[in-house]
């Protein structure tokens, strides 16, 4: 019974083993959302913008309304944040991070920003996917 005990153990750690080298989905679109702060607190607003899909169907909603296309939303981060004053230092709560589909994660959570130019913050809504195995942010509704 040991024996058999044993080799059923030996089985289901061998089976399991195999998922601790690769990083969920959640810890993966943690991961990222930490180094766009990180970027974002250097004033690289280009290293920013690499959690962001890097085509013209993405979708930035803002005060101002609709935005498609990863070049049109990183001019506008350019525009609104021409220097280190008004890009301040950001701070990302996350309120929740949930799976919507397999490949298709929802992050709600709050945005600050701390700057000499004043304070700002509000809330956000993103859309995360799994596009040729890389997790990539395809909708961003901030407010």
């Amino acid at each position: 019974m040991k024996k058999q005990l044993l080799y059923i153990l030996l089985i289901f750690t061998i089976g399991h083993t195999s998922s601790f080298g690769q990083a969920g989905p959640e810890k993966q679109i943690r991961k990222i959302l930490k180094e766009q702060t990180e970027a974002w607190n250097r004033g690289d607003i280009d290293a920013f913008m690499k959690g962001y899909w890097n085509n013209d169907s993405l979708l930035f909603v803002g005060k101002n309304g609709p935005t498609y296309g990863f070049t049109n939303t990183l001019n506008n981060y350019k525009k609104n944040y021409p220097n280190k004053d008004y890009m301040g230092q950001l701070n990302f709560t996350l309120l929740e991070v949930k799976p919507l589909a397999k490949q298709l994660w929802m992050v709600l959570g709050k945005w600050e920003l701390t700057r000499n130019a004043g304070n700002v913050s509000g809330h956000y809504t993103i859309l995360f996917k799994k596009l040729k195995g890389e997790w990539v942010i395809i909708v961003d509704h901030s407010s």
